[in-house]
């Protein structure tokens, strides 16, 4: 693939592979921080396969989207990622506000509905949020969060913020009139966001190919003059490489960048969905390439871990979630008398 073709002396589009690593002892702090790296995808892969099954039973309703076999775009997104950095999601965004620090506790008693969920349980699976996190949505709108993000970033550069804005959407997002829009205004007006698109290659059932005649879609990025390329969603080193080095160059000169992110859901849109679009054989030849599967074989031939620890660390998850599903089971309902609350915002005191 070429080069990056923008204005000004962005850097060019690099590889979508992987640097070569070498070998690190177990003890290391690159070892270390891949084992950070294996849980968290291992802690959305946990979470997110618990929740298909309370929704299956009936104990969680309305929407739910999964978001497995795309953990590695999370996880390594937020590796570049600070405190005071902003991030504006899409509605498949549980593994977002995991990363983020948001505790699971919150998140699935936010999917039950409850009173301790994270946005009160109002918002449900599409509507997470925590402004003391700075995470913000969570939006069931394809295309919704991107001028929420570029006003985020606005406000953010004429108060002289150092943050970034983190803004995450799907392929399907770049067919909509507000991802052109905002494109347009983050470049034209040097805005600090990072914008990533996970290119699962289905907005909702509608394969890449049918809907875009462009299917690189950093090009699009490119024609409105900013730097993108695209990354292997897949390998989450390679994730956090790029997403570092964007986050990096948009701090350094608050211009904006895009990351097209090549991933892949195993599951189908939303738990309604019958997935009737795809062929079995093209996901299971996406499983071959599993995130977390690729990252813990690198890590065994490495000597970095053993399957034992593997296996200490998804028994270890499995117990932490299970004990947030019986916190969301035990909270409480928002009571009644609370329902006009927060329809308006208060008036100035």
């Amino acid at each position: 693939m070429s080069e990056a073709r923008t204005r000004g002396t962005a850097p060019g589009r690099p590889s979508a592979q992987s640097p070569a690593r070498g070998r690190a002892a177990a003890g290391s702090p690159d070892a270390a921080h891949r084992r950070e790296l294996l849980r968290q995808m291992m802690l959305i892969r946990r979470f997110e396969e618990k929740t298909a099954e309370l929704y299956s039973g009936g104990e969680i309703r309305g929407f739910l989207h999964l978001y497995i076999g795309e953990e590695a775009v999370a996880v390594g997104i937020n590796q570049a990622l600070t405190g005071d950095d902003n991030i504006v999601a899409t509605y498949r965004e549980h593994g977002y506000a995991l990363v983020r620090g948001i505790s699971a506790d919150a998140v699935m008693a936010e999917l039950f509905g409850k009173a301790t969920g994270c946005s009160g349980g109002r918002g449900g699976s599409m509507h997470l949020f925590d402004s003391s996190r700075r995470f913000y949505g969570g939006y069931a709108i394809v295309g919704g969060g991107l001028p929420l993000a570029a006003g985020l970033a606005l406000a953010g550069k004429m108060r002289g913020d150092p943050g970034v804005t983190a803004c995450i959407f799907g392929d399907g997002a770049v067919a909509e009139g507000e991802f052109h829009e905002t494109m347009n205004l983050a470049a034209l007006w040097d805005l600090p966001v990072l914008f990533c698109c996970e290119n699962n290659r289905y907005a909702m059932g509608t394969a890449l190919e049918r809907e875009h005649a462009q299917t690189d879609l950093a090009l699009r990025a490119e024609s409105y003059g900013m730097t993108a390329w695209p990354v292997d969603g897949m390998d989450v080193l390679a994730v956090e490489q790029a997403a570092r080095r964007a986050a990096e160059a948009v701090r350094a000169g608050g211009r904006p960048h895009f990351l097209e992110l090549r991933t892949y859901r195993y599951r189908a849109h939303s738990m309604y969905d019958p997935d009737r679009y795809r062929d079995k054989a093209e996901i299971e030849e996406w499983k071959k390439r599993d995130p977390i599967t690729t990252l813990a074989d690198r890590m065994r031939a490495a000597g970095e871990i053993t399957d034992d620890e593997f296996a200490s660390i998804d028994d270890k998850l499995a117990g932490e979630i299970a004990e947030s599903v019986a916190a969301a089971r035990a909270a409480p309902w928002e009571p009644a008398e609370d329902l006009e609350k927060f329809v308006y915002s208060p008036g100035p005191s």
